[in-house]
């Protein structure tokens, strides 16, 4: 073999050589060789809450009217000129407070009359008595007709029924006199003062000269949904349930408590809702007449109830969920829904008090993934916007 030769067969060699390890990586990279681990799914950062366990109510809220409920108009029951104002404007006053005068002396010299008419009346009813006896007497020993002695009792009769119109004339003009001193009806505040001292007044006087409206206890009227009807009707039974708190409309200020005192008699059926009345002894005086305020009943409970937020549920085709953290994984749940409010839910089954649920970030989340537990107040933000 001449060198040519001897070289043409070496590269052939070399040649078939590369090809071998050529078709060898091919195969060990065609059939797994050349694989590498895939990188594990990155963890989705959530912030989360614990299911807690507490008693809840179940609140009813409304909006109310205060009312007093004693608002009095004092109105002249005379006619006369108004004598003197014993009140201050806004003064506080109690049941039988002397608040204004009208001047009295007519009335007082009319009464002085009938009294004196009336004892005139008296002194001749005594004597016609007098006489009546004594003609009883002397008819029994035949000294006079039967005929006087009836005419002396008729005389007798008469004399008694005008003592008896005297009286009742007497006693009309006390009650005229005593018309003439207005006087607190009911422990309470006086408004504005419509009239002044001086002026004559009337009783058709249809403004009248001041209102009184009783402020402690006082009420306030709230409506309620007519189908909440058969939850507060056993309230009325049970009034140490039957509490009610009075909130300040602009900022939710709680103002007042009380209790439930009535339900109306029938359902408005223009805006299908039952009126309701509830009490408060408003001791400081935070109700006002005519006032506005949100009211809050509570007509239930649900005892040791599981709560969450609202915002760890989440409504899928199948109906509510929440994720549960479990073993750093999220965890899909099927819960089902109790009593719920804007800030709290009861879950009724799914879950039990103490377990870990996804409050936020669940938009990122799936059932098995991976999660990063953020923690502190930014926990919602973080989990909403980190990628």
């Amino acid at each position: 073999m001449n060198v040519a030769s001897l070289r043409s067969s070496h590269r052939n060699k070399a040649v078939l050589a590369v090809l071998a390890v050529a078709l060898v990586a091919a195969g060990w990279w065609i059939f797994g060789g050349g694989e590498t681990a895939a990188p594990a799914p990155p963890s989705v950062p959530v912030g989360v809450i614990r299911a807690e366990q507490r008693d809840v109510p179940h609140m009813a809220s409304g909006i109310g009217t205060v009312e007093s409920l004693h608002n009095v108009t004092l109105r002249p029951q005379v006619e006369g000129v108004l004598a003197e104002v014993l009140f201050q404007e806004g003064q506080m006053v109690r049941k039988g407070d002397l608040l204004a005068r009208i001047d009295d002396r007519s009335i007082a010299a009319a009464l002085a009359q009938a009294q004196a008419e009336k004892a005139r009346n008296e002194a001749q009813l005594r004597a016609a008595e007098q006489d009546l006896t004594r003609y009883e007497n002397l008819v029994k020993e035949e000294a006079i007709s039967r005929q006087t002695v009836e005419q002396q009792q008729g005389t007798v009769g008469e004399l008694r029924a005008a003592v008896n119109a005297s009286a009742a004339a007497v006693a009309a003009a006390q009650v005229q006199l005593s018309y003439t001193r207005i006087t607190a009806p009911v422990t309470g505040r006086v408004g504005l003062r419509r009239v002044d001292p001086g002026n004559l007044v009337r009783a058709s006087d249809s403004d009248g000269l001041v209102t009184v409206a009783q402020i402690a206890p006082i009420s306030v009227v709230f409506s309620l949904p007519q189908t909440l009807l058969t939850s507060v009707q056993p309230l009325l039974k049970q009034p140490d349930r039957a509490l009610v708190t009075a909130y300040d409309r602009d900022n939710g200020t709680p103002l007042a408590e009380g209790r439930l005192s009535m339900i109306d008699n029938q359902i408005d059926t223009a805006t299908g809702t039952i009126k309701l009345r509830a009490e408060f002894d408003n001791a400081d005086g935070s109700l006002w007449p005519g006032q506005f305020v949100t009211v809050r009943l509570q007509i239930g409970q649900s005892p040791k109830a599981t709560v969450v937020s609202p915002r760890a549920v989440k409504q899928g085709l199948d109906g509510p969920f929440v994720f549960r953290i479990n073993n750093g994984k999220a965890e899909v749940v099927p819960v089902t829904l109790g009593y719920t409010t804007d800030s709290e839910v009861v879950i009724t089954s799914g879950i039990a008090p103490g377990e870990t649920i996804v409050s936020d970030g669940q938009s990122r989340l799936k059932d098995g993934a991976p999660v990063k537990i953020v923690e502190g107040e930014g926990a919602a933000a973080v989990a909403e916007e980190t990628p």
